[in-house]
């Protein structure tokens, strides 16, 4: 013979829950899938973006002369190579209508400009979707526990109407109301885990493109001086 607490399952606890706390458990479980289809996106992501940045960067530092690199920035794939092809535009518009003296430093100044604004795309498309992860590590354990208040409110009426205390009365609906707490959290720790790993993962990223921009205005200074 099967034991009342045998027949406690997460199923059971799901279907004999409030209809309150059955759509506090549903949008627990809808949020956690969305924060790991987010994990997963933002891993692959800063995966490909640093494979790019390396071989961007191997090419870069061979030896290729600016005048060799602007085939590269003709089409740019990645972010380094679009924050290049910013400053090799410029570079061959001032190049086409001839520099010197103070118009080598405006134009080393627009230059810096461009790239500034493309580093600042480059890191809006690698932060998309952060701020999800965010709000769910934030908010779902909130939510779980006001799915868990909402239940045990329940669970009392519904030993006051019976008047019974005894434990095969309390112990489902207590169950019921813990379990949304549970799941709460269930949704919250990795969404605060994947949070912090991307977070630093894109902070490097945002000084790769910074160190890559100074690394281009100084090549190009460097060119400028040489043509002076």
């Amino acid at each position: 013979m099967e034991s009342g607490a045998e027949q406690i399952t997460i199923l059971t606890l799901f279907l004999q829950a409030d209809p309150v706390v059955k759509g506090v458990m549903l949008i627990l479980v809808v949020v956690s899938v969305w924060s790991w289809a987010i994990a997963v996106e933002k891993w692959l992501q800063f995966g490909e973006l640093e494979q790019n940045a390396r071989k961007f960067e191997r090419e870069f530092w061979s030896g290729r002369s600016l005048d060799d690199m602007e085939d590269r920035g003709d089409k740019p794939r990645d972010a380094l190579s679009r924050v290049y092809a910013a400053a090799s535009r410029e570079w061959r518009e001032a190049r086409r209508a001839g520099t010197s003296g103070e118009n080598s430093q405006l134009m080393l100044d627009r230059v810096d400009r461009l790239m500034a604004a493309q580093i600042s795309r480059e890191m809006g498309r690698a932060s998309r979707n952060m701020g999800v992860l965010a709000t769910v590590g934030a908010s779902a354990p909130f939510i779980g526990l006001f799915g868990t208040v909402w239940g045990i409110m329940n669970a009392f009426t519904n030993i006051a109407a019976q008047q019974q205390t005894n434990l095969a009365v309390v112990a489902p609906g207590i169950a019921e109301a813990l379990f949304a707490t549970a799941l709460g959290l269930v949704a919250a720790i990795p969404a605060v885990i994947f949070y912090n790993k991307f977070t630093g993962d894109l902070d490097r990223f945002g000084d790769r493109l910074d160190t890559f921009s100074d690394e281009v205005a100084a090549r190009l200074s460097r060119r400028l001086s040489e043509r002076g």
